[in-house]
């Protein structure tokens, strides 16, 4: 994945981990100046989330969590409500921006 910083920074490199505050891990990592013109490769990297001002997410990656959730929803019953705690209500909660921007590639988290 691709991940830009709010100073112009490009990291490129495979996610290994991402916590609540965003604060994401990456390994086999290429980072970028942000003139382009200088370029490092590192083993890991730790990156702060309030740093971060976009991320790019591969298409397949988006493909397999709509299938996931699809797979999911198909093993659910039918109707309203039923089972423990009556029909659920509300707009979500923690873990739903990723299905709420599964049609998204370029996300913006910047102000």
């Amino acid at each position: 994945m691709l991940v830009e910083l709010k100073n112009g920074e490009t990291y490129n490199g495979h996610l290994v981990s991402c916590d609540n505050w965003m604060n994401i891990n990456l390994r086999e990592v290429i980072c970028t100046s942000r003139d382009g013109d200088r370029f490092w490769r590192m083993p890991e990297c730790y990156i702060r989330g309030s740093t971060i001002k976009y991320l790019r997410i591969p298409d397949e990656v988006i493909d397999m969590v709509k299938e996931e959730v699809i797979q999911k929803s198909k093993g659910r019953g039918e109707g309203r409500g039923g089972g423990r705690g009556g029909p659920q209500r509300g707009r979500g909660g923690r873990g739903m921006i990723l299905f709420r921007v599964k049609s998204l590639n370029l996300i913006n988290f910047s102000q």
